[in-house]
């Protein structure tokens, strides 16, 4: 399925445990994090619970139409647990984009390449990569023409734009409100109608049924209540 919404929180709980036996999972468990509390341990912090769902859905893709040679690189990956779990699986062609300087505290430097820059105009040259991945990072700053120009640059033909994003089939106003000092988004099923549609232009398209419909609100956030949406896009050959 190209285009797929979380239902209920019983799938985020039923990808973790997934997550756990792929070994792939980077969440701390109770104990490290009373460790962190008492600074015995550092680093950064991986992972999400509540984005067991689109990280699960993403690897298992990547999985499936991937192989483990093959670059991929993961959009806003600080903090990001995708590139982290690609790697646990075998995957050793792997760059993560931000930029926040921390980036360089992430884990598994010099396996996986790191690179501190705005993922909207990157310095890698054109057809550098057979899949882009992007966990909860489109709604903040969304901004349509830079993104899907800088993906189509990037991408390979035959390669794969894998995202997740805030979304609920009725348009929700988040104006005012603001995360990572961007303007926040919360997708409406039109929004990315409309996405899906402007991506024609730049040799983008989704490859699989598109299923828009969310059963509940399972997420809440800045004081709005929504769920998730998760979209593929394939670069035409």
């Amino acid at each position: 399925m190209t285009m797929q919404v979380l239902q209920n929180k019983q799938q985020i709980s039923m990808a973790r445990k997934e997550l756990e036996n792929k070994g792939a999972s980077s969440l701390e468990s109770d104990l490290s994090a009373r460790l962190r509390k008492y600074k015995l341990v550092r680093g950064v912090v991986l992972g999400d619970l509540v984005k067991s769902w689109d990280v699960l859905a993403t690897l298992e893709f990547i999985e499936k139409n991937i192989n483990k040679n093959e670059p991929i690189i993961d959009f806003g990956s600080y903090a990001s647990e995708i590139i982290v779990a690609l790697h646990k699986v075998g995957y050793t062609n792997l760059t993560g984009a931000d930029l926040n300087p921390d980036l360089k505290r992430m884990p598994y430097q010099g396996k996986i390449k790191y690179e501190i820059t705005n993922f909207l105009k990157t310095r890698f040259v054109d057809n550098s990569f057979k899949a882009i991945t992007s966990i909860s990072v489109i709604e903040h700053g969304f901004d349509a023409v830079a993104l899907l120009s800088e993906v189509s640059r990037l991408l390979q033909p035959g390669g794969y734009f894998i995202a997740s994003f805030d979304y609920w089939q009725q348009k929700i106003d988040t104006t005012g409100i603001k995360f990572f000092g961007m303007d926040w988004n919360i997708f409406s099923e039109q929004e990315i109608v409309n996405f899906v549609d402007q991506a024609k232009a730049y040799g983008l398209s989704p490859v699989g049924e598109m299923s828009y419909q969310g059963a509940d609100t399972p997420i809440e956030c800045g004081g709005k209540q929504y769920t998730f949406g998760w979209l593929v896009l394939k670069k035409n050959v």
